[in-house]
């Protein structure tokens, strides 16, 4: 089945270019840039914990309370997990019809730096689970909201969160802009390339993305093989850490995966699975990741190469659930969710993992990843106001360059303009929903104290 996305059809030339300009232009009159400002709940707005109820009939029960737990922790922590809470109030806000393939949950914490294919290390969005096209406001507003909140959480003032909710924003309405005049093979190749990031953000933060950087290299299979794992009769195994990571209670279920792992490797393309077969499946386990994806099935393979080296790979399935954003934003494309975050994670990324698959295991729609490669996001909790501001930075250019690969830069370019003002009022909005979630997060520790939710701190 083919992909539905929001990009151009027609080639790019000057002319065109200034009319789809002329055409974001003229949504203004129609759509204010000042009124994505505005926020109130609307007078039908249900209760937020019932909203995050709904989703728990799709999650291992067990698992639900370790949920709630993290969400407990922070009003920047409930934000991810109440995704579908979001989606829900963004669809009642002004949007102006031009359609991107949305990262869907574009929060600070995803997006961080992992390294390609070809080794390269490069700065993106690396979570998926809800993408979608939809509205390319709604991944600005998700972004600019985290940041106020991860401000907020770690002691700024209300003008330093402010200011890197704004640095987010500027970022991306002058990169959109850049991406409006290029050819699209040079948007489709365009990326950040840390080696370079310098210059994006303040000196401040030029030492925490090179301390970044250097983990992202440690972060690797063979890095994480002494933690993951034990020797057991001469074998090696994925090792329990309960209740995050245990073994399969019912050999059924850990047979399902292995027997999916076979369908998987038939999936691949030739090369890729040429290389895979040089490894063997040693051993499976259920693992909880995450925030919002908590209750998901998600498990973790280990496969080794050679018996006389150290030569393991761990791979990560993961259920895909249909995206909170579709009761909104309308049905994916496609039947398997799981391929839906395959291909749009495909769409969105400059370079996606090499191993990136999907399939069906025990009608779960399940894709595939790597567990760890060079993947690292920053600690947002230890941001200061300065490195605040450097990451809203990054954040704003590499969601702007993930819209301007399926969207239509020019137009959303000729919407923002060359001021401010579409800044202004993302921030004035992202103030205001950071409100609204710290009166959600509120509600949900009330419930928990009163024994309407079961939650459980496992941090």
């Amino acid at each position: 089945m083919s992909g539905s996305t929001a990009s151009p059809k027609s080639p790019l030339s000057a002319s065109t270019r200034a009319r789809r300009l002329a055409a974001g232009k003229a949504l203004r009159a129609h759509v204010p840039r000042s009124s994505h400002a505005a926020w109130s709940p609307s007078p039908d707005r249900p209760d937020p914990v019932d909203v995050l109820a709904a989703s728990d009939r799709r999650r291992l029960p067990q698992l639900v309370p370790i949920r709630y737990g993290r969400m407990s922790l922070s009003p920047f922590a409930f934000l991810r997990g109440a995704a579908a809470l979001m989606a829900r109030d963004l669809a009642g806000g002004p949007r102006t019809g031009i359609r991107v393939q949305l990262a869907g949950d574009a929060h600070l914490g995803n997006f961080g730096i992992f390294a390609t294919p070809e080794r390269d290390r490069v700065f993106d969005v690396n979570d998926f689970d809800e993408t979608l096209p939809g509205p390319w406001e709604w991944d600005v507003k998700r972004l600019a909201t985290s940041l106020v909140l991860v401000g907020r959480q770690n002691g700024c003032s209300p003008a330093e969160s402010r200011r890197a909710a704004r640095a987010a924003v500027r970022s991306y309405r002058q990169l959109m802009g850049r991406f409006a005049t290029m050819r699209y093979l040079d948007t489709w190749y365009s990326h950040i390339d840390l080696d370079s990031v310098s210059r994006l953000v303040p000196r401040a933060g030029r030492k925490a993305i090179g301390r970044a950087m250097a983990r992202a290299r440690r972060r690797t299979g063979l890095h994480a093989f002494p933690h993951l794992t034990e020797a057991v009769r001469g074998r090696f195994r994925i090792r329990d850490e309960p209740p995050l990571i245990v073994h399969y209670a019912d050999p059924v279920d850990a047979e399902a995966a292995r027997s999916f792992y076979d369908r998987y490797l038939a999936s691949l393309p030739d090369e890729r699975r040429m290389l895979l077969e040089r490894y063997h499946l040693v051993d499976v386990a259920q693992k909880v990741v995450g925030v919002g994806s908590v209750g998901t099935a998600c498990s973790v393979m280990l496969l080794m190469g050679d018996g006389d080296v150290e030569d393991p790979l761990f791979l990560q399935l993961k259920q895909a659930l249909p995206s909170v954003l579709e009761p909104y934003a309308g049905a994916s494309p496609y039947r398997n969710h799981a391929q839906r975050v395959v291909t749009g994670q495909h769409l969105i990324q400059e370079s996606s993992d090499a191993f990136l698959g999907w399939g069906t295991m025990r009608s779960r729609d399940v894709y595939v990843r790597q567990l760890r490669d060079m993947k690292f996001s920053a600690d947002v909790t230890a941001l200061g106001p300065k490195a605040l501001a450097g990451q809203g930075e990054l954040c704003g250019s590499a969601l702007a360059r993930a819209h301007a690969r399926t969207g239509d830069p020019a137009e959303i370019s000729g919407y923002l303009g060359d001021r401010d003002l579409f800044d202004r009022a993302i921030v004035r909005f992202a103030e205001a929903y950071a409100d609204q979630t710290e009166r959600d997060h509120a509600a949900l520790c009330k419930a928990i104290r009163r024994g309407r939710v079961d939650a459980r701190v496992d941090l």
